[in-house]
């Protein structure tokens, strides 16, 4: 069964996907593909592009060529894409939707920000989760700061 994480309370969720994405496959070694929608996916990558030289993730959008999606440890995948992602190791949700086909990845990330309209539909997202049997770790992000 998916291991879901509940990451709530993100006041930047940009910068707090920028450091789980760099834990998980730079520090660990995970695969990763990161679920939302157009303008969220061009944010991060631009995000991604911004950081020091030396903390780097190696990330590719859907549309590269298959050899490319196979060896990159991090895919950005359009919310609704027709496609199945290139791996199931581990899907992070930057949106407000649920991610479709998460059950079939070994976890899930759910990043939820501050914005009451965000936060509600992560609540939806927890119910859905929590009425399907599935555990669900929290990580409240905003209590770091």
């Amino acid at each position: 069964m998916t291991e879901i994480d509940v990451h709530y309370n993100a006041a930047d969720k940009l910068h707090h996907a920028c450091r789980l994405l760099r834990k998980a496959a730079v520090a660990a070694g995970a695969r990763v593909v990161v679920v939302g929608d157009a303008a969220q996916l061009d944010a991060l990558d631009a995000a991604l592009w911004g950081i020091a030289p030396t903390e780097f993730v190696p990330h590719c959008r859907h549309d590269v060529p298959g050899w490319m999606l196979a060896r990159t440890p991090v895919v950005m995948w359009p919310a609704r894409h027709a496609a199945s992602p290139p791996h199931r190791e581990i899907i992070v949700n930057l949106g407000v939707e649920l991610p479709d086909g998460f059950e079939r990845f070994e976890r899930l990330i759910d990043l939820v920000g501050e914005d009451e309209d965000e936060r509600r539909a992560g609540r939806l997202r927890w119910r859905h989760y929590a009425d399907r049997g599935y555990a669900i770790t929290r990580h409240d992000v905003g209590a770091r700061r």
